[in-house]
């Protein structure tokens, strides 16, 4: 029985395109922990409907509040890990792969300069704008998640299944060794069940 997918990565690496592509191919819902995030803030005032609201001066101002008050994002992970456990979704989430033992993980690696290069396409920013908040990002949810939960964000991958480096590859490559990940965990489970 198929089980929840979860996407996990550096920021702006390719999580929603991948995830997407995913739900799409499975038949599957898909679902951002940012996006439960987002909610969260509006309900705080924020304005969330640009789909680059993290990249703002108001994402980034709510990114700072949320600092100071680890509570939204136990809240965030603990509305993720019910979905996680009670549907058949593909997440993008930075910390359930640590939080959750089943499903399939998988990790998108990649350099910061991809990234962003990828972040300038996407928002319309400069390569100097997007590299700075992409190392900005980056830094902030690793020193945030080791404070809340302990593990090293980026550093300790022992709990995905796969790692695909998506350096030099286009989304339908990334996409298509997402889809083999899946289908290659899902034929172990049932090989060693047999």
């Amino acid at each position: 029985m198929l089980r929840s997918v979860i996407i996990s990565g550096p920021p702006a690496i390719g999580k929603t395109t991948i995830a997407k592509g995913l739900a799409n191919e499975l038949g599957l819902k898909y679902l951002s922990g940012g996006d439960v995030l987002k909610e969260m803030a509006k309900d705080q005032g924020f304005n969330t409907d640009r789909d680059d609201f993290w990249d703002t001066e108001a994402g980034m101002s709510f990114l700072n509040i949320r600092k100071r008050n680890p509570e939204f994002d136990k809240q965030v992970d603990e509305r993720l890990k019910k979905i996680f456990l009670n549907d058949n979704v593909i997440i993008t989430s930075y910390t359930l792969p640590w939080l959750v033992r089943d499903g399939v993980k998988i990790w998108l690696s990649g350099s910061q300069e991809a990234s962003a290069k990828r972040m300038t396409i996407r928002d319309h920013i400069s390569i100097e704008s997007a590299i700075e908040i992409v190392k900005k990002r980056y830094e902030e949810n690793k020193m945030l998640y080791k404070k809340l939960y302990g593990f090293n964000f980026g550093d300790d991958l022992s709990v995905f299944d796969t790692v695909i480096d998506t350096d030099g590859l286009g989304p339908d490559q990334v996409l298509e060794q997402a889809k083999k990940a899946v289908r290659n965990f899902y034929d172990s489970k049932t090989t060693s069940r047999s």
